[in-house]
């Protein structure tokens, strides 16, 4: 079975910072585009990140940029999302995602999602 699994999330304040983590199962995804995605609660899905399956040039949203990064570990199957100044606009249940290329992920025509990891930033 083929599953992305994330972990990570929490309950944290203002300024704080979290690592979200996804590790795949059941199959390489060496080869796919990976990315992260966010849902509030009332609002659409919407991506966060996305990082090419040779850790070239990532995407990052603009509402993110400059403070959160994604990073990938291919041997470990693995990608995450480093999350800096984290803000109360920030909660959000976080997704992992695969596709075949980064540019299906910014159209989110995805392969696989994760479950999702709930971030909540409040004082």
């Amino acid at each position: 079975q083929v599953q992305l699994a994330e972990s990570g999330g929490g309950l944290v304040q203002p300024g704080a910072s979290l690592r979200l983590s996804c590790v795949g199962s059941g199959r390489s995804f060496e080869m796919d585009a990976m990315g992260w995605f966010r849902q509030a609660p009332g609002r659409d899905r919407e991506i966060v990140a996305a990082i090419p399956w040779h850790s070239g040039v990532p995407y990052l949203s603009p509402s993110v940029n400059g403070r959160f990064t994604i990073t990938r570990d291919n041997a470990a199957n693995a990608v995450y999302l480093q999350m800096d100044d984290l803000r109360p606009e920030d909660t959000a249940v976080y997704f992992c995602a695969s596709a075949s290329t980064i540019a299906n992920i910014r159209d989110a025509e995805i392969e696989y999602w994760g479950q999702g990891t709930q971030v909540t930033v409040s004082r």
